[in-house]
């Protein structure tokens, strides 16, 4: 399987002094695989998104997205944040055309396939609705079309439904998983949430606490696909997962203090 998105031991300096926050990261995303990034606040996780998208750079190593360096923005990847990037004097559907018609897409086509994005996440009787008169649910599904009418290899995702309630953020862990599975695209997803990672991902990396923080451990979800959030919280291998899981991030090794030379 060729790979999407290359870290290749990666130092990112702390913002404020010379001390290493992310040390010798070195990972791989594969074509259509889906990995979720576990660690203590603070760990960098958000800090591995803004690398892969380009947004921040590293103080030594490499990136490469699809075998080629990195170099600006990862035009390759879609980014979708933990708050709402929704724009409030934009409709819903003009919120999720807008990434196309910044390419130049006239906006006639453009709200054809925003119409077409909000039909795949359920919501095709708010398109004119702005993001105050949508629920925090609603407002999610309109940033997740926004995220994929990229049609971008690469998918970035940083802890986005950490502030829905549970019932709602179970929703859209199935909405995803069932427009992911459609699609396969490489998925680099942050979370705190143990049952999250292990229902979304073929692959969990955990991170120790920082600074200097780097991935200790990478485990493998064997659990088959395509995966219901239901029927997984009864399945004795996905408990197992848990409890590995919950038992690393509870005996994490303290990280090493690096400072740049």
């Amino acid at each position: 399987m060729t790979s999407t998105l290359a870290l290749e031991m990666l130092d990112v300096e702390a913002r404020h002094d010379r001390l290493l926050a992310l040390a010798r990261v070195d990972l791989n995303v594969r074509e259509g695989e889906f990995v979720c990034v576990l660690g203590p606040t603070g760990c960098g996780k958000s800090t591995l998104l803004d690398l892969a998208a380009g947004l921040k750079p590293a103080y030594s190593g490499q990136i490469r997205c699809h075998g080629k360096p990195l170099v600006g923005l990862n035009h390759h990847a879609s980014y979708m944040f933990q708050h709402d990037a929704l724009l409030p004097w934009r409709t819903a559907l003009d919120n999720v055309s807008l990434p196309l018609q910044l390419r130049g897409v006239n906006k006639q086509h453009s709200n054809q396939q925003a119409a077409c994005w909000l039909r795949q996440v359920g919501l095709t009787d708010v398109p004119d609705r702005y993001p105050h008169q949508l629920s925090g649910g609603m407002r999610k599904r309109v940033a997740l079309a926004q995220a994929l009418i990229h049609d971008t290899s690469l998918l970035l995702m940083d802890e986005p439904f950490a502030a829905l309630d549970a019932q709602t953020r179970q929703a859209m862990q199935q909405l995803l998983l069932e427009l992911w599975d459609e699609q396969r695209k490489s998925v680099l997803f942050v979370t705190h949430d143990l049952d999250e990672a292990i229902t979304l991902a073929d692959r969990v990396l955990v991170f120790n606490a920082g600074p200097a923080s780097r991935c200790i451990e990478d485990i493998r979800i064997p659990l088959p696909r395509p995966r219901d959030t239901m029927s997984l919280r009864k399945n004795p291998e996905s408990a197992a997962l848990y409890q590995r899981l919950w038992h690393t991030l509870g005996h994490l090794p303290p990280a090493t203090t690096i400072a740049r030379d």
